[in-house]
């Protein structure tokens, strides 16, 4: 079996990989090293299962080329612009990535006659404002963020690909994922960034009241959901919610993290700042389809996943001057 990885050097990226390459498939990573590192990869690529061609999914005719050359039988389409922040101020550039490097994957998958594309999604900013919470994948798209937007418009190019070109494409919508090799001193989510600051004795920021909601879901199970849907035969659905079905507010996830660290409460008062435009207030996956579909395992618990995440940042070698 073989299967191509994009963004394979990020750390969701990185975990499947780690996953493929476990479960005997040789890998051919994809990774502009952008928000890549080199060390997520070492195990994989030190043992043989795995190599990396550094290359920005936008380049469609090398994309295209190196592909086809490995002939795979699986495509995992990870490489995305994920900053809904820069999706609001320079969404050309999100678009570029979100968009037209997506159709660029579809076009390589295709030329390459794979068996599957398992594409990356998104569950909060696709959903938006939803009316249903745990929200459902036949809730309507409503995006409020550029990334949503272009994010929903991969998925029906994703779509269009299966009506008009055979393509077939399985699409995992995602709650916000966090995990070891998110590293809180760069692009990362909120739990990598609050397990930097705890760890650090610093005061957590918030932007908002901290009352809005999240579905916090632990990367292995993303790994897990990827190739559960890899595997199976006969898909009845094509769109697939996968987070743990539980909301968490920051408030809330302050509390824990400062509980898993062994930390006073007391000393892990956040800091509030001005809620940042096109974030929403409430996110939370209806998780229901990909469970009866796929037999997935119980979700890590969140207080469990915070003590892994913990343990790999206190393992971050310092940061040099």
């Amino acid at each position: 079996m073989r299967a191509v990885v994009t963004g394979g050097a990020g750390f969701i990226g990185s975990t499947i990989v780690d996953a493929l390459v476990a479960d005997g498939t040789e890998v051919l990573v994809v990774d502009d090293m952008s928000h890549g590192f080199p060390a997520n990869l070492e195990a994989a690529i030190g043992g043989g299962g795995a190599r990396l061609v550094e290359l920005d999914i936008r380049d469609g005719e090398r994309l295209t080329r190196e592909v086809t050359a490995f002939a795979p039988d699986l495509v995992f389409h990870l490489a995305a612009q994920i900053d809904v922040r820069t999706s609001m101020v320079q969404p050309a550039r999100d678009a570029s990535v979100n968009i037209v490097g997506s159709l660029n994957v579809f076009t390589a998958a295709a030329a390459a006659g794979v068996r599957r594309v398992v594409n990356t999604s998104t569950g909060g900013a696709m959903y938006g404002v939803a009316e249903v919470v745990p929200t459902p994948e036949t809730e309507p798209p409503a995006p409020i963020s550029g990334y949503g937007m272009s994010k929903n418009t991969a998925e029906r190019y994703a779509r269009w690909f299966g009506e008009h070109h055979g393509l077939d494409v399985a699409t995992l919508r995602y709650g916000n994922v966090y995990g070891p090799r998110q590293d809180p001193r760069g692009d990362a989510g909120v739990i990598a960034i609050f397990c930097g600051a705890v760890l650090d004795g610093r005061r957590p920021t918030i932007f908002g009241d901290g009352t809005q909601t999240r579905d916090y879901v632990f990367v292995g199970d993303i790994a897990a959901a990827n190739l559960a849907v890899a595997r199976a035969e006969n898909l009845t659905h094509d769109v697939f919610n996968v987070g743990t079905g539980q909301e968490v507010s920051l408030l809330e996830l302050v509390a824990a993290i400062a509980e898993a660290a062994g930390v006073d409460p007391a000393d892990f008062v956040p800091v509030h700042e001005p809620a940042r435009d096109g974030e929403l207030l409430r996110s939370c996956l209806d998780v229901s389809r990909a469970r009866a579909d796929f037999g997935l395992a119980p979700p890590i618990e969140l207080t469990e996943g915070l003590r892994r995440t913990l343990d790999w940042v206190r393992a971050l070698p310092p940061v040099t001057a």
